[in-house]
């Protein structure tokens, strides 16, 4: 048995099936945005492992930052102890997220911020004697994380964990809002005042990802959404969430997208780009009402602690990543590869098959009129050497903000082909069916 053969029949893979539907490609080293594949191919990564990868693969700095912390203490528990590396991550976090976050819970994953970020808000209200407020607003076409209270603030319905929807915290969910930065009515603003009026007395939260819902179809709203909704929570007592995992760390062009509103949530939740994709490691940031509100009352303590919270290398490679990102010209590299990605990516609106075509930030998003094309358009690209990761109906990139300029240049136009020769197959092979159909009438 091959290792690819036991790989297939034996490791899950995210979102698959055991035997896997298809061989996952085997790696053996990358470089700046190109992945090396075992055989000898070479790719470059449009989704920068998820987003996560801001400074692409092999960064001689953060390496470097690697080794001196695994030289010196590469693990210890949290409980009881504290270091100079996590230290200075919160220092640094403090410094630079919106103001008044400036209590820090560090966390292994995404998914495992936004438990903590829901757990909190729960128990600020039960410390705050309002044990009533039990429930979440969250937003339909939301994608928080893949654990039990992260599904259950996920889009119910079309969600992809509706599956598990009977077994989960039943919560409340406003319409998404209106698709698009720039919207000249406010029907979803006023449909979301009206949840809030009707449900804050047991609302405990309010959680968004801001103007970028990213795994549940990667729609970008406008900023006075999330206005708004710090507005409403203000007025009515609910917490307000900002899931900044995807967003955080420079993607949508700011630092932080709270930044595009002016607005400071209660809780933040961040991760992915955190280290730079080096390693997982998340963190929650509240303010000092709720932490003090939460340590005065029984049992006074906040009722989470993992295992590898606060992990010394993790936090060294994220302080390092971070200062990278902070002393780099992160803003102008984001700029370039929002025009190269519009000028390649607009002009496929003129093709029948595409139902919308949005960039913002370092975000390219490809929506398709029909699913079932992802597959054949992740073939062909690769077949061009460009490694993409299409959902549903949305092919879409997240580059490295280092990528090189004549690898984007690449990337953005083999997406483009790609997008147009799988969209312009399927036209061709429907119109025939429909030739076909129309014949079959006639004999």
């Amino acid at each position: 048995m091959t290792l690819s053969d036991f790989d297939r029949q034996h490791i899950w893979h995210p979102y698959n099936k055991i035997p896997s539907a298809q061989p996952q490609l085997s790696v053996s080293h990358a470089e700046g945005s190109l992945i090396y594949l075992d055989k000898g191919d070479v790719l470059i990564d449009a989704m920068s492992s998820w987003w996560s990868a801001i400074h692409g693969y092999n960064h001689p700095t953060i390496n470097q930052a690697a080794k001196q912390q695994i030289d010196q203490l590469s693990h210890i528990m949290f409980g009881g102890f504290t270091h100079q590396p996590a230290i200075d991550l919160a220092k640094l976090l403090v410094e630079i997220t919106p103001s008044g976050l400036d209590k820090i819970f560090f966390a292994d994953s995404g998914s495992i911020a936004v438990e903590v970020a829901l757990k909190v808000s729960l128990q600020y209200w039960k410390s705050a004697n309002q044990p009533g407020k039990s429930k979440f607003l969250a937003l339909k076409q939301a994608y928080h994380g893949d654990t039990f209270g992260a599904m259950s603030v996920c889009d119910p319905d079309e969600g992809m964990h509706s599956l598990f929807n009977s077994n989960m915290m039943q919560n409340i969910f406003a319409p998404a809002p209106q698709p698009g930065l720039v919207v000249h009515h406010q029907q979803d603003l006023d449909e979301l005042e009206a949840l809030f009026k009707a449900h804050h007395h047991e609302l405990a939260a309010f959680i968004v990802e801001p103007l970028v819902q990213g795994a549940g179809g990667m729609h970008f709203y406008r900023p006075e959404y999330l206005t708004k909704a710090r507005e409403l929570c203000d007025r009515y007592q609910v917490l307000l969430i900002a899931d900044e995992i995807a967003t955080g760390f420079g993607r949508t062009g700011k630092l932080f997208a709270c930044e595009w509103a002016n607005i400071s949530p209660d809780i933040m939740c961040l991760g992915k780009g955190l280290t730079g994709g080096y390693m997982t490691l998340a963190a929650m940031l509240c303010t000092e009402e709720i932490s003090r509100t939460i340590s005065s009352a029984n049992p006074g303590l906040l009722m989470h602690g993992p295992t590898f919270m606060g992990n010394p290398l993790a936090c060294r490679i994220a302080h390092t990543s971070t200062k990278l990102l902070l002393d780099s010209p992160w803003q102008a590299n984001i700029a370039h590869i929002n025009q190269v990605l519009t000028a390649q990516f607009i002009p496929l609106m003129q093709l029948k098959g595409i139902k919308d075509v949005r960039v913002f930030g370092a975000i390219g998003v490809i929506e398709l009129e029909q699913e079932g094309l992802g597959s054949l358009i992740q073939q062909a690209a690769m077949e061009l050497g460009i490694w993409l990761r299409p959902f549903g109906r949305i092919i879409y990139t997240m580059p490295a903000y280092t990528i090189e300029s004549v690898q984007l240049d690449r990337l953005a136009q083999v997406m483009a082909q790609a997008v147009k020769t799988v969209v312009n197959q399927n036209q061709q092979k429907q119109n025939k069916n429909n030739k076909t159909e129309l014949v079959n009438q006639f004999v």
